[in-house]
């Protein structure tokens, strides 16, 4: 069964916005559902955690994260302002500042950024999962704790290319 999540959307507000491929839903994945979690963010930490590490999906390297980035910051002034993201290499963070609804954002960017990654690896069909896992900003020490785990991301998960895979406002 597929439960869509409930989405806040509200224009000039601060998200967090994660999305993942759609070759990187494996078993463990699709067991979440049936797993038991204190919480939603204890759930979204778990499946961070595992994709950080999990082989599937795994097509954000080289020059696409240079793509990916490129497009993000294409969207400002206009759709967004980011604030910072993160390219691993099955999923991408992203924190900004919304100009549109969230849901339009998301379709804006997941369909070109799908477009564009397919084109380069000679791929067709959903790049993305459909949904994204999303929260809202809710004060200084949420937006601080945001930033810093965007940063440190791909130098946690051990990444040899950390240093390219991030991008912040603030660096």
């Amino acid at each position: 069964m597929h439960k869509n999540l409930n989405h806040y959307s509200e224009i000039n507000a601060y998200q967090f916005v994660t999305f993942r491929t759609k070759d990187s839903i494996d078993d463990f994945l699709l067991r979440l559902n049936t797993l038991k979690y204190s919480s939603e963010s204890k759930k979204q930490q778990a499946i961070d955690e595992y994709c950080d590490t999990s082989k599937a999906g795994r097509y954000l390297n080289g020059e696409i994260i240079c793509c990916i980035k490129t497009y993000l910051i294409s969207l400002e002034p206009e759709y967004l302002k980011l604030i910072a993201l993160s390219v691993m290499p099955n999923h991408v963070h992203v924190l900004f500042v919304q100009n549109h609804d969230l849901a339009k954002t998301m379709q804006k960017i997941k369909g070109h950024l799908a477009r564009l990654i397919n084109k380069k690896l000679n791929k067709q069909g959903e790049f993305w999962t459909r949904n994204y896992y999303d929260t809202a900003i809710r004060d200084k020490r949420h937006f601080d704790t945001t930033y810093n785990y965007i940063k440190n991301n791909a130098t946690k998960a051990k990444l040899t290319d950390a240093e390219n895979r991030f991008y912040g406002i603030y660096e």
